[in-house]
């Protein structure tokens, strides 16, 4: 029998693409609208400023892109994407210290969010069954509060506006989404908000990565100590394809890092804990001039707790829950939110209530992400917040407590460390923490000496020894 049902993916990112080949399967037709015109190639798109700045795929989203798109992990490996392993293919500066290189646990997939998305949103729109249309924008939601049966839009290039239907219309249009707004429109409450907002500014630059160090080269890191009742001043830098670096450094209120060229230098070595970055880029060539971003609030709006929600709606990604970037969790968390809507649908087919069902899982998918980057903004001086959650209120200290405990642990025990990667690629949730064999590991304590240099490996100090002129 010919499946007649029919879906309606609001935004055309990572997170649409992801929902779109879900839905395929469930659907005769999935009809993906978003703003932009989408270039043809792995370049930047006006609807994605924040793509100019590193982004990381942890292997706990990579999964789920690989399960839903098979072969795009090689793909992407084709065309210069590095596969990192964690801890062993990083250089990280923790607020504990420096990380032990155990062998790897976890991986990361290190690449341009342009080649990222590009290559996703090709192997998606392989399937004849999913429409992807551009420059169009949505005006309302056809239907009333008690369901939505599609959208109306407008062609940006005519204004001609139309009616398009759907059993489903799944929200992914990011931390700009129209939702709260166009529910309004039917009756529809709005939902509860909450923010935790460290007022995180992000400064980013492309620079051509010495030869020798081109490839299988570690990722680097430095990132702030959340303890130290200072603004939180991070560097990272991601080895990415046609062998080139980014270098995204970033601070939180009160200790922003500057906009030009310079200042952006002098941030790297001497604004951090420690130079490392600041002396790796000091004679790498710089491609590109400084590109900085505001938009870090990790913000969530609970449409999971409404009374009261339509059938024929749902929310994702950082429509939902947006996150402060220097987590790394935005694309992972939303792949996690497109299983949940899976699980729904399989459970419940299109029958009454799939759209509650779905938004609540929604919620728990996300959960984990949500913790993992609010309790440590929320301690960084001047931070605004708006939330009522015990976790980040009345149980902050001893939740603070725990995490630092294990964190402290984890850069020099091998048991721990595998527990908390998995955790922070959200390849595993909180609760594999309570596992016996890691608590016994964090009763334990650290099993190695700690590292009191940077634990760069002799081979990728002697590739650098000429190019980036760093200290041993």
């Amino acid at each position: 029998m010919t499946n007649t049902r029919s879906a309606v993916v609001l935004g055309g990112g990572m997170a649409g693409m992801l929902v779109s080949s879900m839905l395929a399967r469930h659907v005769g037709s999935v009809t993906v609208i978003d703003r932009d015109a989408f270039p043809a190639g792995p370049d930047l798109r006006k609807g994605v400023p924040q793509a100019r700045h590193a982004h990381i795929l942890w292997s706990g989203g990579a999964r789920i892109v690989e399960e839903l798109l098979p072969g795009t992990t090689d793909r992407l490996l084709g065309a210069g994407a590095h596969r990192i392993g964690i801890p062993d293919g990083q250089v990280s500066f923790t607020a504990y210290g420096w990380q032990h290189r155990f062998p790897e646990a976890q991986f990361m997939i290190a690449c341009s969010r342009a080649l990222l998305d590009w290559t996703v949103r090709e192997e998606t729109l392989r399937e004849e069954r999913i429409a992807l249309v551009e420059k169009t924008e949505v005006l309302a939601l056809l239907g009333d509060a008690g369901r939505v049966t599609g959208v109306r839009v407008r062609d940006q290039e005519s204004g001609e506006e139309r009616e398009v239907p759907a059993d489903l219309v799944v929200d992914t249009t990011g931390r700009g989404s129209p939702s709260k707004r166009l529910l309004a429109e039917l009756g529809v409450p709005a939902p509860e908000e909450e923010f935790v907002d460290s007022g995180m500014v992000y400064a980013t630059r492309l620079f051509r990565a010495p030869e020798a160090a081109a490839t299988n080269f570690p990722l680097v890191s430095v990132h702030a100590d959340h303890r130290a009742g200072r603004p939180g001043c991070n560097a990272v830098l991601m080895p990415i394809e046609d062998g080139r670096w980014i270098v995204t450094v970033s601070g939180t209120r009160g200790g922003e890092p500057p906009a030009d060229d310079e200042g952006f230098a002098r941030f790297a070595r001497d604004g951090v804990r420690h130079p490392l970055v600041g002396e790796l880029i000091a004679k790498a060539q710089p491609l590109t001039s400084v590109e900085r971003s505001r938009s870090t609030v990790n913000r969530r709006l609970h449409y999971d707790r409404l009374a009261t929600w339509p059938e024929g709606l749902v929310v994702l990604g950082d429509a939902v829950a947006a996150f402060n970037p220097v987590y790394g969790h935005g694309m992972s968390a939303a792949a996690h939110s497109v299983l949940a809507l899976r699980a729904q649908l399989g459970q419940r087919a299109f029958q009454p209530g799939l759209a509650r069902a779905a938004q609540r899982a929604i919620a728990v998918a996300v959960d984990d992400a949500w913790v993992l980057a609010t309790s440590h903004d929320i301690g960084y001086p001047g931070c605004r917040t708006q939330t009522r959650d015990p976790r980040l209120t009345r149980h902050a200290g001893e939740r603070q407590r725990v995490t630092d405990l294990v964190g402290l642990t984890a850069t020099r025990n091998q048991v721990v460390n595998r527990a908390a990667v998995a955790l922070n690629t959200l390849s595993a949730g909180m609760a594999s923490m309570q596992d016996p064999a890691v608590m016994a590991a964090v009763r334990r304590g650290p099993e190695v000496p700690a590292p009191t240099e940077p634990p760069l490996r002799p081979d990728e100090v002697a590739r650098l020894v000429s190019g980036a002129g760093v200290t041993a």
